[in-house]
């Protein structure tokens, strides 16, 4: 399993809201995980906790957690391939994009 952090400006609340988006999963979610745009398998907006599973066996875990300043902590768990590791990040940094984006937006 590779795991990644990071902090985002923004209210958690923001940062899960756009993970969990199904029209915005698909541009920050590794390509396996991805699918045809379905919704996380598990969503809990109390915890701001989800999960999505791919038949490929790979699997993300997202929780996003309050942090100083009114910004937000996001850790991603990922598993599935080889480059698991590279891909967390990567995920995370794509997150950020939209996060901002859906900022700007609204």
């Amino acid at each position: 399993m590779a795991s990644a952090e990071r902090g985002m400006s923004a209210p958690p609340e923001v940062v899960f809201s756009t993970a969990t988006d199904p029209d915005r999963a698909s541009a920050w979610l590794p390509e396996a995980l991805r699918g045809d745009g379905t919704p996380a398998e598990h969503v809990s907006a109390e915890e701001l906790e989800a999960r999505w599973r791919a038949p490929e066996d790979w699997t993300a875990e997202i929780r996003v957690d309050q942090a100083d300043a009114g910004g937000a902590r996001v850790r991603l768990d990922l598993t599935g391939g080889p480059d698991a590791d590279r891909l967390a990040g990567e995920a995370l940094d794509s997150l950020a994009r939209e996060v901002a984006d859906n900022l700007q937006a609204g």
